[in-house]
């Protein structure tokens, strides 16, 4: 069974649980209506099953190769790709004035799902564009706009993002890489940087790097860093590629997965690049782009986490073994209900996080209210960590599913579970999401927080009358994640740090608890959406319990054995 995208997910998601209706009552997405949505999302998804996913195979089995210093893309990855920037699918949320389409990012969000499934390793190339186009949205210069965006938009180039070096990973203030200012204005930057996603490829007409690097009179940590874009081929006078910039791909990474997606090592010696924003004002800017990629990769993970459970449900359907009743498939068997059944829960409630997510940013863009960008910015990090630890963890299940054949290469079950495993790294890996949510999202005092809980417990009240069995256990899980909220912005940040990841998770369990009730409440209260609503909360749900009583621990365990106990054999 080739991919099918899930756009009945999609459309339920947006109409019923997400409130896309928000939206459409704000001046900046009035147009967006039922019948626009449908279309879009009906069009992307023929796009993915056609086009985009046939290719996918190909792309693990035939790598990116670098030859003659340029990047030889994988078989149908040209094609694809030109389908997709023909199609206008690069950045659907971009500005309509420098020839986007401006719609929301929800929108954006679920075709980068239904992409992510389909061909992970291609997706990666317009996600990168996607995070570049708003970065230079919002801080480059009116000229630089002008030239890039248009292009960029288009598909006709594409976009990249330089932070990473060998000595300076996470801690990207550390960084190595120069600029230097030229006489005519512009700048010259020499550095190395690594994990360059789509560094290079033969099927756009350039690539725009976008390079942090430091001015000699730049401070050191991420305060004295700028943001230069470095283009591959410099653009001539009209604008098009001309001659080739200080820079080139030393080298691809061998990598665990998304093999077709070529993860470069670059060299810059003295390339001539442009500030982006101002000088030593570079990680604001960079952040604009990281948050846009942040949910993007979110959105791979809960796409890979599609595709896994696709896959399962269709071997489970055709697997005949030992004794069994019914259709003697092993899906008849509890072990088997259940895992795929978690796969469909956890989808679900990841999906509606991020999704859930997408809408705060656009409704903070088109009503700038406060808590609106409160709202989006507590999201992101969750969005972020628990859709991709979904993807790898229902990519997991998915080789379980399979059993033997999970572990062979041509079912594609393991496919899935080696190229979703980076995205718990990408865009900050995922301790860190987790010590941003509760360090730099708890500044309020938790504030944001609180305001989202408010809601879960309003709406399990509203659900009490109809589905008491599964709005009392979602009322309660939010009352003591409340008090587990409370406790944590009284304590120390060592402290809040030791609990970090299992406080994001207890979040993400509460939140998809109560995107599951919606749903279920949507439905009627019976039928398939009520029923995985009451699987996740009756089984899924009381984890949170569990990790509350993590994140109460603290740090004096963690530290507990001394570094020689830790290393002693």
């Amino acid at each position: 069974m080739p991919f099918k995208a899930p756009l009945s997910d999609f459309q339920f998601l947006l109409e019923n649980i997400v409130g896309l209706d928000q939206l459409r009552a704000t001046e900046l997405f009035a147009e967006t209506d039922r019948d626009m949505t449908e279309a879009i999302l009906s069009e992307a998804g023929k796009l993915c099953a056609e086009v985009i996913a046939p290719g996918n195979r190909a792309g693990d089995e035939h790598h990116s190769v670098l030859e003659n210093g340029r990047v030889r893309a994988a078989p149908g990855f040209a094609e694809a790709y030109r389908a997709i920037a023909e199609g206008g699918w690069v950045c659907v949320s971009a500005p309509v004035e420098h020839g986007g389409m401006g719609l929301p990012v929800a929108l954006q969000t679920a075709i980068n799902d239904m992409m992510s499934s389909a061909n992970l390793s291609l997706q990666l190339n317009p996600l990168l564009s996607q995070g570049q186009i708003e970065a230079l949205a919002a801080h480059a210069s009116d000229e630089l706009k002008a030239l890039y965006l248009p292009k960029l938009i288009s598909g006709e180039w594409s976009g990249t993002m330089n932070l990473t070096e060998s000595g300076a990973g996470s801690d990207v203030g550390a960084l190595a890489t120069k600029a230097e200012r030229n006489a005519d204005g512009t700048y010259a930057i020499t550095g190395q940087k690594i994990y360059i996603t789509w560094g290079d490829c033969d099927f756009v007409g350039n690539v725009c790097h976008l390079v942090l690097a430091r001015l000699p009179n730049g401070k050191p940590g991420t305060k004295g860093i700028s943001l230069f874009m470095v283009p591959r081929d410099l653009p001539d006078e009209n604008g098009a590629p001309g001659v080739a910039n200080a820079l080139k791909v030393v080298s691809i990474e061998h990598k665990l997965g998304i093999h077709g997606s070529p993860t470069c090592v670059m060299e810059f010696d003295g390339a001539k690049g442009w500030l982006v924003g101002e000088e030593h004002g570079g990680m604001a800017a960079m952040f604009t782009m990281m948050n846009n990629a942040r949910l993007g990769v979110a959105a791979q993970g809960i796409g890979i986490a599609e595709a896994a459970t696709q896959k399962a449900i269709e071997y489970a359907l055709e697997r005949k073994q030992g004794r069994v009743g019914g259709t003697g498939m092993i899906i008849e068997y509890p072990d088997v209900r259940r895992m795929l059944m978690t796969m469909k829960a956890e989808t679900f409630a990841a999906r509606a996080i991020a999704l859930a997510n997408a809408v705060a940013i656009d409704m903070s863009h088109a009503t700038g209210d406060e808590e609106w960008t409160a709202r989006a910015a507590l999201l992101t990090p969750i969005s972020k960590a628990h859709g991709t630890d979904t993807g790898h963890e229902v990519a997991q299940i998915g080789v379980q599913v399979h059993g033997g054949m999970g572990f062979i290469e041509e079912t594609g079950a393991a496919q899935f579970a080696r190229d979703v495993r980076v995205t718990q790294i990408y865009e900050g890996t995922n301790g860190i999401q987790a010590m941003d949510l509760v360090a730099r999202k708890m500044m309020d005092g938790g504030a944001a927080a609180y305001a989202l809980l408010d809601e879960v417990e309003a709406f399990a009240e509203t659900a009490r009358g109809t589905l008491p069995e599964l709005a009392k256990p979602v009322f309660n899980a939010a009352e003591n994640f409340r008090e587990a909220t409370e406790w944590l912005v009284e304590q120390e940040m060592q402290d809040r740090f030791a609990g970090c990841v299992a406080y994001l998770r207890a979040f993400a369990r509460v939140l998809g608890a109560h995107y599951h009730l919606m749903a279920a409440m949507a439905e009627g209260g019976a039928g398939p959406r009520t029923k995985l609503a009451r699987f996740f909360i009756k089984r899924i749900l009381p984890e949170h319990e569990s990790l509350i009583a993590q994140l109460r621990d603290g740090a004096e365990g963690l530290y507990a054995m001394s570094v020689e106990e830790l290393e002693a054999v």
